[in-house]
């Protein structure tokens, strides 16, 4: 065992080898449904395309690169990509995101777009040097760059004790060269694994298409080819040349040499397998020479038509056991004809690796199939992590997923090849393309990997990415989070409470007595009524109310403790509603009932953003079902949920529904009629199981100024005002509304998602008015 394993294994360090910072890049040619290149423009939706953290071009206009940010796990990093893919592919119109990493229809060279930078004309000048010296078809092969680094405070303890003679930066730098030198080496397994590229369309590069044999109707290919893209025909360098990877400085001195001889043009041309990156990408090589190496970019992985982003999940994480192992592994001299035997074996691998003839070229000459070397390293892998105590149940089903591919024959590139050789190379694709589009249309409110948010801020979060706006998660319980967007920061809870309005704004909506009294002296119409902070004075005033009254809490949100008696109630009743208002308050308001439809009037600044009228949970009958067996099947609805995870809330029976239903004479047991209507509450709040209909271009104009008016009454810039109206229609206002609430803290999910209408984007919404989007 090696000095670095004793030192993990002694010191208990094996999950600790295992945390780390992990990024992936993403690059995906735009195609129409006919499989054509996109030639139009990068998509103004997303933004300015060179400030965007997130969703920015590669070479051309019609390849999106999707950017995740380092994230401290595999499957956050996944999670953020599949969000990107989401937002990305549901927001492109007519156009998809292609599935495979060679191209799909192409015009001719001179129609490829170059990406367009109007105010950094270098970078567009770079590009057309590119598309010059290797042909823009080429340029349009795309793959996934996986980014790693281990913990700093893990190296930082291994460094310390190592009782190293290097300093820490030379220390680290030391444990990235020798995992990119172990990369070249066995590089060659994750193309095997991997590879998903292995046929091309007849309109690429001729002089590759030239090398290679018919496949089928508009394909070609290697005859026993695994990657395209990593292939002799692949994205490559048009010379070959070394780099020296002993040391940073013999690192940097050999691009340095390469740039000067006019062999490439920078180190972003250096098309390395592996290459060691800097968290600032200007002057990478006087920031590796200052500050070392900050991580590792992998670069050899294809995209997976298979799967819905691009990538499987576990074939992410085992290529990260698989960089443990580089490191892991001891360590061997590493000369010029070494790098070059790597490579050859890389490329080899790329063209012949699905041959049963060919051999790859293994320590000291020896010849050993991919396959049979494939096993003996997920073998060695395992027993590495073994020795330092960090094999754990999870990694054994990592390494068993690579494991059934190899010995079930069931590579990427062989189901890829028949399922081209069944539909055709287009259909093939695009078939997979629109069916995992689907998959993602299923439940595009929710936010990968931050499903335990409030659904009003997973959909302002997912807005935030599209518009490039960074955040972090401050308090993940309180859905407390902060934005950022060049250099501007805003804190924002729950999605609606932010800096836009201030604390005594809160507090006066919170408190209903308030509200009422501010918006009586606008001349705002209002219900008639009285407030209690003694339950039994509340109790004993039973003869002063008739039909017509609800009780409510004074404080609270969300329709809670509320009842409301349309018509004549019992004593009993009466207080049993009193001690549910008193139970979520200290005080309480007894009102008269508002007659007309209730309505969420959503205000962001002074404008009507969204309207929605909710309907009260209700059941419709089919003459089988009881109303708790259709209560039953109506949950059953993907759109419902608990805890505002979804845009509808599941439907209760509990003691309100029971009250509400022992009014009408009915109980759970009731069958009601076919097509029967049954309410089970008064109250139409979501949040009690309520259904969504927008109303945002039925309501008059006269309704949504009164509600401008109302939130404005009490300095609100966000607002929900929940209105009576009793005819929509009618122009004349007096008599024929009241305002009986204002909201703080206003869901958005609701008016995004309705039950039945448009999506009004209340993400962006706030976004616009945090001033983060022009």
């Amino acid at each position: 065992m090696n000095r670095v394993k004793e030192i993990i294994k002694n010191y208990k360090l094996g999950l600790d080898i295992k945390k780390g910072n992990f990024g992936i890049e993403k690059e995906s040619l735009r195609v129409k449904e006919n499989g054509e290149l996109a030639l139009t423009p990068h998509p103004e939706i997303f933004g300015d395309k060179i400030k965007h953290p997130f969703i920015t071009v590669d070479f051309s206009e019609s390849q999106m690169e999707l950017i995740t940010p380092a994230e401290k796990s595999v499957k956050k990093a996944y999670d953020f990509l599949r969000n990107l893919h989401e937002i990305v592919s549901t927001n492109l119109k007519d156009e998809y995101l292609w599935s495979q990493s060679v191209p799909p229809i192409l015009p001719e060279e001179s129609e490829i777009p170059i990406a367009k930078f109007s105010e950094n004309k270098e970078l567009e000048i770079y590009r057309e040097k590119l598309g010059e010296k290797y042909g823009r078809k080429k340029q349009l092969l795309s793959g996934i760059h996986f980014n790693f680094s281990f913990d700093d405070e893990f190296l930082q303890e291994l460094h310390s004790l190592s009782n190293s003679n290097e300093d820490f930066q030379e220390f680290k730098n030391n444990i990235y060269l020798k995992i990119s030198r172990n990369y070249f080496k066995y590089g060659w397994m994750i193309i095997y694994l991997l590879g998903a590229s292995p046929v091309v369309h007849e309109t690429y590069l001729q002089k590759c298409l030239d090398k290679m044999k018919k496949f089928g109707e508009n394909t070609y290919y290697f005859e026993d080819i695994v990657s395209f893209r990593n292939s002799s025909c692949g994205y490559r360098n048009k010379d070959e040349f070394f780099v020296d990877y002993r040391s940073v400085k013999t690192y940097i001195d050999s691009l340095n040499k390469l740039i000067n001889e006019n062999i490439i043009s920078s180190p972003k041309e250096y098309y390395s397998p592996i290459r060691l990156k800097t968290k600032k990408t200007k002057e990478i090589l006087n920031e590796l020479k200052n500050n070392g190496v900050d991580y590792l970019e992998f670069r050899s992985i294809d995209l997976n038509p298979f799967s819905e982003i691009g990538i499987e999940e576990l074939d992410l994480e085992f290529l990260h056991l698989f960089i443990l192992f580089l490191y892991l592994k001891e360590d061997e001299n590493f000369t010029e004809k070494d790098y070059f035997r790597y490579l050859k074996n890389q490329e080899l691998l790329a063209n012949n690796g699905n041959s049963k003839e060919f051999k790859l070229i293994c320590c000291e000459d020896t010849e050993v199939s991919p396959k049979e070397y494939s096993l003996i390293l997920l073998d060695e892998i395992e027993k590495e992590l073994k020795e330092i105590d960090a094999f754990t149940d999870k990694d054994r089903k990592i390494l068993e997923f690579q494991r059934n591919k190899i010995l079930s024959k069931s590579l990427y590139t062989e189901s890829i090849l028949n399922g081209v050789k069944e539909k055709g190379f287009i259909n093939f694709h695009i078939e997979l393309t629109k069916k995992s589009l689907a998959e993602m249309k299923k439940t595009p409110y929710t936010l990968k990997g931050y499903e335990d948010f409030e659904l009003s801020t997973q959909i302002l979060l997912k807005d935030a990415i599209k518009n490039g706006v960074k955040f972090k998660v401050l308090d993940r319980e309180e859905n407390f989070i902060s934005l950022e967007k060049d250099g501007k920061i805003e804190y924002v809870k729950q999605a609606t409470k932010t800096s836009l309005d201030s604390y005594v704004t809160m507090l006066i909506m919170e408190n209903k007595v308030v509200t009422k009294k501010l918006l009586e002296e606008k001349g705002i119409a209002v219900p008639f009524g009285r407030d209690y902070s003694d339950i039994e004075l509340a109790k004993s005033d039973y003869r002063k109310y008739s039909e017509g009254t609800v009780i409510k809490p004074k404080s609270t949100n969300f329709g809670l403790g509320i009842t409301i008696f349309k018509d004549e109630f019992s004593k009993e009743d009466y207080d049993k509603g009193i001690e549910m208002a008193f139970k979520e308050d200290s005080s309480i308001l007894i009102e008269r009932f508002v007659k007309g439809k209730e309505y969420r009037i959503f205000v962001v600044d002074g404008e009507v953003v969204g309207i929605l009228h909710r309907v009260p949970a209700n059941v419709i009958g089919d003459g089988i079902k009881n109303i708790e067996e259709l209560v039953y099947k109506k949950n059953l609805d993907p759109l419902r949920g608990e805890g505002y995870k979804t845009p509808l809330e599941k439907i209760k029976l509990g003691e309100p529904e029971k009250m509400f239903l022992k009014a009408q004479n009915l109980d759970f047991k009731y069958i009601p009629k076919k097509d029967e209507i049954i309410y089970l509450r008064e109250n139409s709040n979501i949040s009690t199981g309520g259904d969504s209909l927008d109303f945002t271009d039925e309501i008059l104009d006269v309704y949504k100024n009164i509600a401008i008016e109302s939130a404005a009454a009490v300095g609100a810039r966000i607002c929900g005002v929940d209105m009576m109206i009793d005819n929509i229609k009618e122009e004349n206002c007096e008599g024929n509304y009241a305002i009986i609430e204002l909201n703080f803290n206003p869901a958005i999910h609701i008016h995004c998602y309705p039950y039945k209408g448009k999506n009004r984007n209340l993400g962006e919404k706030i976004l616009k008015a945090l001033d983060f989007i022009r």
